[in-house]
């Protein structure tokens, strides 16, 4: 399945980096670029890629906060955090306004298409540096994203599959995914183990 591409980042040559790395590969299909939030917003009312690479540092808005408007608005595009950061805070951030990944600027080619292959497929993808960073001291909080909070927030509430389907306006085959993450992630056998593990956490 073709991947459409995009890329948010205000260094020039990290954009042509990039689009160099990817532009001949058969599955990925370059939508283009932006420098700033502001044109990235403008492009998505136009068209919308599947995944956006999107810096964490931009000239006009942080990419937290656009990571949260494009979620927000456009729920079916993916995006995928870029840094040269490696920090926990900077991490967990981009992951819980709802980014599918983080990705360091020294990715080689065959990460990048290992990091939108994931993501393409509804998982979570963390370069290694990133994952051992959120291991670091400080963090004995599983990692989740900010849709899969939603869903064990309201798992915790008592409402199946198919009423969070509708709460939330996914599908219950999604809603069954993240559930399915979750149970993984908490490395827990049913649903009374995986409340227990959350609220020890104070996710719940």
């Amino acid at each position: 399945m073709k991947a459409g591409i995009f890329i948010v980042d205000d260094h020039y040559m990290v954009i042509e980096g990039i689009r160099s790395l990817l532009q001949n590969e058969r599955e990925i299909v370059w939508m283009g670029h932006a420098t700033n939030a502001s044109s990235c917003l403008s492009f998505l009312k136009e068209q919308q890629p599947d995944i956006i690479l999107m810096d964490v540092n931009l000239p006009d808005i942080s990419g937290t906060d656009l990571c949260k408007t494009v979620r927000g608005q456009y729920p079916s595009v993916y995006v995928l955090g870029l840094s040269t950061f490696n920090q926990q805070a900077v991490i967990r951030n981009m992951l819980e306004n709802g980014a599918s990944g983080y990705v360091l600027k020294n990715a080689d080619k065959v990460e990048l298409l290992e990091a939108i292959k994931e993501v393409m497929a509804g998982k979570t993808y963390m370069s290694e540096e990133a994952a051992a960073s959120l291991k670091g001291p400080d963090n004995d909080i599983t990692l989740i994203t900010r849709r899969e909070k939603e869903i064990l927030k309201l798992i915790a509430e008592g409402l199946t599959n198919a009423e969070i389907s509708e709460k939330l306006f996914i599908s219950v085959a999604t809603v069954n995914t993240h559930r399915k993450s979750l149970l993984e992630k908490f490395e827990a056998k049913n649903t009374a183990i995986l409340i227990g593990k959350a609220t020890k956490q104070g996710l719940i």
